[in-house]
Order: structure tokens, then sequence, then C-alpha cells
């Protein structure tokens, strides 16, 4: 009886145990910072701070809607589609700092294989001046022929820094390790003053 009575207990007993083991709807965290090389004495860091969970999307960001200027977000994560699978995360946002703001804003990703689009958007409010209101981007199609590259092609339009472009087009190539991930993007070739932007990010 008693060896019966153990044996009928061991499995729920580890059962148990493995679902305790095992963390329900962990966190993702994403940590980067973009490095902007900007001619005439405009170059800056632009750190982001990301956590997901769930649905739940909170992001923290500084020098990205202008210089001296931080931003906090928060949004909605949705997914949709197995092969081509599209990801849309709508947030709305404080600004504050040297620009003080409300900004709605929208996240997708359109990823089919090995290509992938992706676009961080906004429309700030100026809280103090209407001539202040801006529409922020950054989009870019990516492909990736290996696991640990990516080459493709960027789009941003930004009042972070002064050029005379009011959308800025460039090349970009990514190489990844594990949990690491850095790009390195040159804008304005041909065109104007070029500007590179390198990018380290981590997640975990």
């Amino acid at each position: 009886m008693l060896a019966i009575l153990c044996s009928s207990r061991l499995p729920a007993q580890t059962e148990a145990s493995n679902s305790a083991a095992a963390p329900a709807n962990p966190w993702n965290f994403n940590v980067s910072i973009y490095g902007y090389l900007v001619l005439d004495g405009q170059s800056y860091a632009s750190p982001t701070f990301t956590a997901d969970h769930n649905s739940l999307h909170l992001e923290a960001r500084y020098n990205y809607e202008a210089q001296r200027t931080g931003s906090l977000w928060a949004g909605y994560n949705l997914s949709v589609g197995e092969k081509l699978v599209f990801e849309a995360t709508p947030m709305i946002g404080g600004v504050f700092g040297d620009v003080n703001a409300v900004a709605p804003g929208l996240l997708y990703t359109l990823t089919y294989k090995k290509v992938e689009l992706y676009s961080a958007n906004e429309y700030l409010f100026d809280t103090s001046t209407k001539a202040g209101n801006f529409f922020y981007t950054w989009t870019q199609l990516t492909y990736s022929p290996l696991e640990w590259l990516t080459v493709g092609y960027v789009v941003q339009r930004t009042r972070a820094y002064q050029t005379p472009l009011d959308i800025q087009r460039g090349l970009l190539i990514g190489f990844t390790r594990r949990k690491v991930n850095f790009t390195t993007h040159i804008f304005n070739v041909g065109q104007a003053d070029p500007t590179l932007v390198l990018s380290l990010g981590y997640s975990f």
C-alpha cells in the first residue's frame, strides 16, 4: 500500500515542481544605444529600454525626440499570421525635457521568411506651441541571408539634429551574436553630409 501511494504521488509532485520551476508569463527586456556621428559637433548618444510582458509594452527613450529630452511609453502588443507575420504595438507617450509633449505612436513589423519590414512612428504634439508638432519615423527593410547577418535599407525623419534633408535615407548592415546585436547605418551618402549611426543592443 505504501509503495502504491508513493508511486501515485510522485508524478503529481514532479509536475507541480516543474510548473513551479518554469516562470509563467516571463518579461522580455531589451536595452540598446544608438550613437549618432554627425558633423558640426552635433554627435550624441540615444539609449532606449523596452520591457514586454504578454500584451503589455513599456518603453523609455532619451535623446530620441530631441537632445536633452526623455520620453516614457506604454503600449499593447498585437500579432497575427504564421508564415507572413504582422506585429503591431499602438502606444501613447509623454515627452519631457527641452521638449514637452504628448505623442501617440505605432511600432509594427511585417516578417516573411528572411525579409522583414520594421517601422517606429510617432506624432509629437508639443504642449507649448503648435509649431513644435512633428512626425517622426524610423523605417527599415532588411534581409537576413544568414542567421547572424542582416543587410537593408533604412529611412528616418527626425529633429534630434539638424540636416538639410527632411527625410534621410541610408543603408545598414548588422551582426548578431546570441543576445547581442551590432548594426551600422550610414545616411545621406551622395545627398548631403553623411551621418553614421552605430547601434548596440542586448536582449534578456
